[in-house]
């Protein structure tokens, strides 16, 4: 079934947007870009703009909602007797293959998440935001001994630092090495 025509022109009006305030960004830096900037370059007013979004920060990490989603349904799709920890390296490496993924946007989002501390603690933010989501998937893994929702509390948030820091080594690479190999080897050092 198709999307009701104003869920599209909405869809595509806060795309656009986002790609107006990202290249402000990279052009003239995070920082320097003003809501009134994005607004004028997207052929929108600032009312509209801020209907879309709240702040700069949320138009650059505006897709982190979507990614916790996307993890949740990818481990939904995992064998339910494999462990959290497999599940998720499994699913990382999907994630970073999937068509959808674009390296050169996520270093874009990536370098300008290092320069500017608004954008990590939001990041941080967003993470723990997935743990509603993500939680309960791996509470119940693997299906012959469920891990309970105390020890998956404790693998997310472990995981999300792996996450944090391989998605930091990554973009400081410039994207040379391989996202998921940076993170299953974080995810090594923290089950070392």
């Amino acid at each position: 079934m198709s999307q009701p025509l104003w869920e599209r022109t909405r869809r595509t009006v806060r795309d656009d947007i986002a790609v107006t305030a990202m290249d402000l960004f990279l052009s003239r830096g995070f920082e320097a870009t003003t809501m009134d900037e994005i607004a004028a370059g997207a052929g929108v007013s600032r009312r509209s703009l801020f209907r879309y979004f709240g702040t700069k920060e949320d138009i650059v990490l505006r897709t982190l909602a979507g990614t916790g989603e996307a993890i949740r349904d990818a481990l939904r799709a995992r064998p339910a007797d494999e462990a959290p920890w497999e599940a998720l390296q499994a699913v990382a490496g999907s994630l970073a293959t999937d068509g959808s993924w674009s390296s050169e946007r996520e270093l874009a989002i990536g370098r300008i998440c290092l320069e500017t501390a608004s954008l990590r603690a939001r990041r941080a933010e967003k993470h723990q935001g997935w743990a509603d989501l993500l939680v309960p998937e791996l509470a119940v893994r693997p299906a012959s001994a469920p891990v309970g929702e105390s020890a998956a509390q404790a693998i997310l948030t472990a995981a999300l630092a792996c996450l944090d820091l391989a998605t930091d080594r990554w973009v400081a690479g410039a994207g040379a090495d391989d996202l998921p190999a940076l993170f299953a080897e974080a995810v090594a050092a923290v089950r070392a």
